[in-house]
């Protein structure tokens, strides 16, 4: 029989592997799908145009929940005390994160989705400040060709 006197680990797994590309990612589909639904007829009238208007909905709702779901992962499985102490602010940052999400899946402003983006791209760039880990701004290869912080 193994006996087990204890374990400790950061996460629910302790893998070590967190990486917030993919709430940048969400984020920017966010945004591109905002785009999209901006370009449609503002009164769709055939079945085939309101079918495309509710997936680009549909997306978009998902996508604002996969940032949601990226950030809090990292806040609450990577951030602990020392992280924490030298950015005190990723609280209320991961807090404004949520909110930009929800508004994003409530309305269709353009301005919410570059807000959302502005706030994972600051999330992103403390997390890889934490790590010690320089760095840059590039542009997204993906439309609408934005930037994003990536680590250098």
């Amino acid at each position: 029989m193994i006996k087990i006197n204890s374990v400790k680990a950061h996460c629910d797994i302790p893998c070590k592997v967190y990486d917030p590309y993919m709430a940048q990612y969400a984020a920017i589909s966010v945004l591109r799908l905002i785009d999209l639904i901006d370009e449609m007829p503002d009164n769709p009238s055939s079945k085939s145009d309101l079918a495309k208007l509710s997936r680009l909905v549909e997306q978009k709702e998902e996508h604002a929940h996969k940032v949601k779901e990226e950030v809090t992962t990292i806040w609450g499985d990577y951030f602990k005390q020392p992280q924490i102490d030298k950015y005190p602010n990723v609280h209320s940052l991961a807090h404004s994160i949520m909110m930009a999400a929800s508004k994003c899946k409530q309305e269709l402003a353009r301005d919410n989705g570059e807000e959302l983006l502005s706030k994972v791209n600051e999330f992103a760039e403390i997390f890889w400040l934490s790590k010690d880990v320089e760095v840059e701004v590039v542009t997204s290869k993906n439309l609408p060709h934005v930037d994003v912080v990536v680590p250098k």
